[in-house]
């Protein structure tokens, strides 16, 4: 066990995915060991890169909990790899975020622009890489779809590209949780809870790498989008960036996107995977409808602001009523301003501003606009992080599956628990344009306290 939390706490960095391709055969599920040979050995030990290492286990009711996400990878594996020093991903052949080389020891720091900063070229680029990622299957993962979440037998995991398993990764961590044979909404496992801004950092760190691997540039940094001096207009809705829309939703014909489709666009069966891949993957257009719901907005400067000055990362009972919290402000159920409110603001009004897609969280991913929105979410919680000094030991404790300190946050390979999101982005590899400005200011804001 002492071995164990050892590598966990060097590995902190080195996730890349989940569902590894090579290990999702039936050999491998039927021994519950997901420890891929890398150079010759597993998990490249003979080259002191990680090693196979058995997980902790939970005793629980096997009558009460069904859900295959609970206690990640404890469904699927009993054992995988851990990596040493700055290796990473599911057979420790890469590098864990941050890290680049064949030896993973040249170590640099890239710089998220916002999307506007971006030249003409820069920006066309980065549309077409984003291109590439959805046509291209993924050659290391693979998704996995039922109709029966209640019974394995039914579990297929089939081939999808780069950006359709992105995209159903944030799917998948919204599913209805399945205890006692029967399903609750009540929170999920990168939502309504104190991962929601670590796991969606993680979200975006494995997209980012993906695309630096799929193009050859370790480069590569996705940009941000900065929505709060937008004056309740979307100004790259329109072709020179994400595609206008018409009024039924649909993406402009000269855009990047507009021949894209959502993937796991029948996200309402509470009792199947993405049922809609198993009969073709893409049944429904990427739409977008910008201002169309007059009950939503684009949040303020002044409600960014107001989200920043909360000084406890959050608050019991950890949930979508938890009040005076960081990480609830941010997320958009209790108004910023008072901080106990039930509200909708900050990135879930966003959500439904944009509408279409996007609004249908569980999909939303499958809209470039997702990337950019919680690329901006991810630098305010990266403010505030710097502002209070946050460490993981603030972390708060909590019973909240997917939520917990000391989980695994799901479905990433390899373990990286949550609390370990709650620090500098320079551990993890990058920052943002104009963080000195954005953090002088929230210190004249806050009093300097």
């Amino acid at each position: 066990m002492l071995l164990l939390l050892l590598l966990l706490a060097v590995a902190i960095g080195g996730s890349h995915g989940q569902f590894p391709r090579v290990c999702m055969t039936k050999e491998a599920l039927d021994s519950e060991i997901c420890c891929p040979l890398w150079n010759g050995s597993e998990c490249g030990v003979e080259a002191m890169r990680g090693v196979c290492l058995n997980w902790w286990t939970r005793t629980l009711d096997d009558n009460q909990y069904y859900d295959d996400r609970l206690n990640w990878p404890n469904s699927y594996f009993r054992s995988s790899c851990e990596c040493l020093g700055n290796y990473g991903g599911f057979d420790c052949g890469k590098c864990k975020f941050g890290y680049y080389g064949e030896n993973c020891d040249r170590q640099k720091t890239l710089v998220r622009h916002e999307i506007r900063e971006l030249s003409t070229i820069e920006r066309r680029r980065f549309f077409s890489y984003l291109t590439l990622a959805k046509y291209t299957i993924s050659k290391d993962y693979v998704i996995l779809v039922t109709g029966d979440r209640h019974h394995r037998s039914t579990y297929k995991f089939i081939d999808a590209t780069i950006y359709d398993v992105f995209s159903w990764i944030h799917y998948y961590s919204m599913k209805p949780i399945l205890m006692n044979s029967t399903f609750t909404s009540n929170t999920s496992y990168a939502h309504q809870g104190p991962a929601f801004p670590g796991w969606h950092r993680r979200l975006l760190l494995f997209l980012e790498r993906e695309i630096q691997e799929l193009i050859g540039d370790e480069d590569f940094a996705l940009p941000y989008y900065d929505w709060s001096h937008e004056n309740n207009t979307c100004s790259i809705c329109n072709e020179e960036f994400l595609g206008s829309n018409d009024l039924q939703g649909n993406i402009g014909g000269s855009s990047y996107f507009s021949s894209w489709g959502a993937i796991c666009s029948g996200y309402f069966y509470t009792d199947a995977y993405c049922r809609s891949a198993e009969r073709g993957f893409h049944v429904e257009n990427l739409l977008r409808k910008p201002g169309r719901d007059p009950k939503t907005r684009i949040p303020t400067y002044q409600d960014v602001e107001a989200t920043l000055k909360w000084k406890m990362f959050d608050t019991e009972p950890f949930d979508k009523t938890s009040k005076s919290s960081f990480r609830n402000a941010l997320e958009g159920y209790v108004n910023p301003v008072d901080g106990k409110t039930t509200d909708r603001n900050m990135h879930n009004m966003f959500h439904g501003y944009i509408g279409g897609t996007m609004s249908q969280v569980p999909i939303s991913a499958n809209d470039p606009m997702f990337i950019l929105h919680h690329a901006y979410i991810d630098k305010l919680f990266e403010v505030w992080i710097r502002k209070n000094k946050a460490t993981p030991d603030k972390y708060p404790n909590n019973q909240h599956l997917g939520h917990q300190r000391l989980e695994c946050a799901m479905p990433f390979f390899p373990c990286v628990m949550n609390k370990h999101m709650l620090q500098n982005s320079a551990v993890y590899g990058y920052t943002f344009t104009y963080m000195d400005q954005y953090c002088r200011l929230y210190n004249q804001v806050a009093g300097g306290s």
